[in-house]
C-alpha cells in the first residue's frame, strides 16, 4: 500500500535541521533559604543567549529558555519580515556550543540593512526590539469574526492548568498556547512571552497551519507587539491571563481581533469583540 505524503510534510522534510545538542536543560537545581532560615532545594529556569543569523548575517541575540530554538528562530525572522518564503529555506543550524542559530535561505532580502537600521525598543520581555519589516502588511490582514461561548472560555482556562510545567517547577517564564475551542493544540514556555509566540509562529509556518479557527492564549500582557504577531498568524481571538495596553487595544480594534484579558478561573474582561461571545454560563 502506498501512503500519500502531504505537500507540507515534503516541504518541512526538504529543510535540513542541524543541532549540536539534542536538548539543553530548561531548569537547574539550586539551593535557597526560606523565610524560616531553612535551606531548601529549588529549581530555577535556565536563560541563555541565542544569536540569530540569516545567511550568516547576525540579526539579533534573543534571551531564551532554549526549548525549541529552530521554531523560535524561524518564527522570529518571519514575524520581523526578514523571510517569507518557506519553499526557499535550505537549513536551520543550531549550535549551542556558541549559542547561535543560523537560517540559510535562497530568499533574497535586498533591504535587510534598512530593516536592521529601523529598529524600535519595545515593552517585550526577552526581546525588546522590532525591526523595519515588522509593521509591513498590517493593512492587508483580514481576520474572520469567530463565534465564541463563555463556557468554552471557562473550559479552556481549566485545561490550561495542566500545562505551564516549567512555570510550576521554577517560575520566571511565560507560556503561550495555540487552542481550538477548549483544546490546547500546542503549548510553549520561554523566558519572554514574545519568544513563546515566535516559536509557535514558526511551528505553524512550517506546518502551514491556518489560524482562522484558533484561539491564542498567553500568560503575558497584550501589548501592540503581541497583537501584531498573533494577527500575522491569522488567529482572530487573543486570550490572556494578564492585562492589555492602549496600543494593543487600538490594533485589535483595527484588525478585528477579539481581545480577552485578565482571564483566570471564572473571571475575564472582553476589551474588544464582546458581540461575538455567547454568555451561556453567566449563572453557573
Amino acid at each position: 500500500m502506498i501512503q500519500s505524503v502531504s505537500a507540507t510534510s515534503l516541504q518541512r522534510n526538504a529543510i535540513k535541521f542541524v543541532k549540536t545538542k539534542t536538548q539543553v536543560p530548561l531548569t537547574i537545581a539550586v539551593k535557597a533559604v526560606n523565610e524560616l532560615g531553612q535551606v531548601v532545594d529549588k529549581f530555577v529556569a535556565c536563560e541563555r543567549p541565542l544569536t540569530v543569523y540569516l545567511n550568516w548575517r547576525p540579526i539579533v541575540t534573543l534571551m531564551t529558555l532554549g526549548a525549541k530554538p529552530e521554531s523560535l528562530t524561524l518564527g522570529y525572522l518571519k514575524n520581523q519580515g526578514f523571510i517569507s518564503e518557506l519553499s526557499l529555506l535550505e537549513s536551520v543550524i543550531v549550535d549551542w556550543d556558541v549559542s547561535s542559530a543560523a537560517v540559510i535561505t535562497q530568499e533574497v532580502s535586498e533591504d535587510i540593512e534598512q530593516k536592521l537600521a529601523e529598529k524600535t525598543v519595545t515593552s517585550g520581555c526577552g526581546q525588546g526590539t522590532v525591526y523595519g519589516g515588522f509593521l509591513e502588511g498590517l493593512d492587508k490582514i483580514s481576520l474572520p469574526t469567530p463565534a465564541l461561548k463563555q463556557s468554552t472560555i471557562y473550559a479552556l482556562l481549566g485545561n490550561i492548568n495542566a500545562y505551564n510545567e516549567t512555570y510550576k517547577n521554577a517560575g520566571a517564564v511565560h507560556g503561550c498556547g495555540i487552542c481550538k475551542d477548549e483544546k490546547i493544540l500546542a503549548f510553549v514556555e520561554d523566558v519572554g512571552r514574545h519568544n513563546a509566540v515566535d516559536t509557535l509562529a514558526g511551528d505553524m509556518w512550517l506546518d502551514q497551519q491556518s489560524g482562522h479557527d484558533k484561539i491564542f492564549y498567553t500568560t503575558g500582557r497584550l501589548t501592540s507587539e503581541m497583537v501584531i504577531k498573533v494577527a500575522k498568524m491569522g488567529i482572530p481571538v487573543l486570550l490572556s491571563r494578564s492585562g492589555v495596553t492602549q496600543m494593543g487595544l487600538d490594533l485589535a480594534q483595527q484588525m478585528g481581533i477579539t481581545l480577552i484579558a485578565r482571564a483566570k478561573g471564572r473571571h475575564f474582561l472582553v476589551y474588544h469583540g464582546s458581540e461575538t461571545i455567547t454568555f451561556d454560563a453567566a449563572k453557573d
